[in-house]
């Protein structure tokens, strides 16, 4: 892969089972890649700079997981014009993780967060190739296979209940 177009970043290690499933994704679709852990928290410093700085390092857009409070994506976004996707990950300190799902979701005026479903990694690095596609050809027609696939997928389902359930449509 060439030059990291998506920035994926986590709070915490804890993180990685649902975030790598944004960056299983982006290899599927050929996006390029960077994921690194930083914690809005403990390491304040660490998200100044990386948010400052990755659309130098040419990051077009940014997938950021946080559980609990759950304040990395909304305070990434603070420091940057880049698009960030927020991902609530329930935690172990989680309130059933609405908590992070709140949290993420809830961005004041002028900081928006796009805010996939709670442990929604997948869809997150679906959503950052979709903005990706907007001015690469070959990610958008990836995405455009991709989406074939789903209906196929779809349809032999269709097929295999009509076959158990003929009296169906």
């Amino acid at each position: 892969m060439s030059q990291p177009v998506v920035g994926i970043i986590m709070g915490s290690q804890s993180d990685l089972h649902i975030m790598q499933e944004a960056a299983e994704v982006l290899t599927e679709l050929g996006v390029a890649f960077e994921l690194t852990i930083i914690s809005a928290h403990r390491t304040p410093e660490r998200m100044i700079e990386y948010a400052q700085g990755a659309r130098d390092r040419g990051i077009k857009v940014i997938v950021a997981g946080a559980g609990g409070a759950a304040h990395l994506p909304g305070m990434v976004a603070s420091l940057t014009t880049l698009p960030v996707v927020g991902v609530p990950v329930k935690s172990s300190n989680s309130i059933d993780g609405w908590d992070s799902i709140l949290s993420i979701l809830q961005m004041p005026a002028g900081i928006p967060v796009a805010t996939v479903a709670l442990n929604g990694g997948r869809n997150a690095g679906i959503l950052a190739a979709s903005i990706v596609s907007t001015f690469d050809n070959a990610v958008a027609a990836k995405l455009g296979l991709f989406k074939i696939e789903l209906k196929n997928k779809v349809l032999k389902q269709v097929e295999d209940v009509k076959g158990k359930y003929p009296s169906g449509l």
